[in-house]
């Protein structure tokens, strides 16, 4: 099994907006990834001063809404030489997750996933790592675009995932507040796209990060929006653009018009 794994027992889901985007209408929305400046533990309390002072990807979109609340995501991403970190903070009233193993459909519980495509010159080359409430995973790499042939038993290696639940797992007689998943992917897993070690000052990367609702209240959101009729988030031309800076995390005030 290539997936590292550890859990807390609960932890309160803050969900606070941080301006870290710049979204111009037509263009893909843009994210600073920062330096985590100290040493991160994978635990899913988000505690670090790294987490504290990093910006947010702000409200994911929800372009297949049909019924029920639309549950916020407050996602944030650092980095060092190793590690791509990912936190979500995930308001669900009723958390869900029914599969355990890797490479089980997780998409069908309450689940975050990242996709990227981090060489920006094959935006077509992409990878998908999908983790639900148990930690457990699913991962691909699709070489040449969605539908198309993937990379026979690709895994990402050394994948550290933490989560902590407030509330009650697969229990819908109570209100639950949310859930928190932590990540951190090593960079190695890219490095045959992209060519590196680890990303350079200054590196973008095309990504998105989603969220499913589960089973509860099955919802479709992401940071950068689609555009198909019925979800898809197996759509490389959607994807945001995140760009690598070798500054510390630093919170930034939100402007007001």
């Amino acid at each position: 099994m290539p997936i590292q794994k550890a859990r807390v027992s609960a932890v309160v889901v803050a969900l606070a907006c941080v301006a870290g985007v710049c979204h111009a209408d037509g263009e893909p929305p843009r994210y600073t990834v920062h330096r985590a400046n100290g040493k991160m533990r994978i635990d899913g309390r988000l505690d670090e001063a790294a987490w504290k002072n990093a910006n947010t990807f702000g409200d994911f979109t929800f372009t297949w809404w049909k019924q029920g609340r639309k549950e916020q995501t407050v996602a944030r991403m650092l980095w060092d030489n190793r590690f791509l970190y990912v936190s979500y903070e995930c308001e669900d009233a009723h958390v869900w997750a029914e599969q355990t193993e890797h490479d089980s459909p997780v998409y069908k519980d309450d689940c975050v996933e990242l996709f990227t495509a981090p060489n920006p010159t094959r935006p077509l080359d992409y990878f998908n790592i999908e983790m639900n409430v148990t930690c457990a995973s699913l991962d691909r790499h699709h070489p040449n675009g969605p539908g198309k042939p993937q990379v026979p038993n690709w895994n990402a290696c050394g994948v550290i995932i933490a989560t902590a639940v407030d509330g009650t797992l697969n229990d819908d007689s109570d209100t639950d507040r949310g859930w928190v998943l932590e990540v951190a992917i090593p960079f190695a897993n890219f490095a045959a796209v992209t060519g590196r070690p680890h990303p350079c000052d200054g590196d973008v990367w095309h990504l998105n990060l989603n969220r499913l609702g589960g089973k509860t209240n099955p919802q479709y959101s992401q940071w950068s929006p689609g555009k198909t009729e019925k979800p898809a988030f197996h759509a490389p031309d959607t994807f945001g653009r995140v760009m690598f800076s070798t500054r510390p995390s630093s919170k930034q005030a939100v402007q007001t018009p």
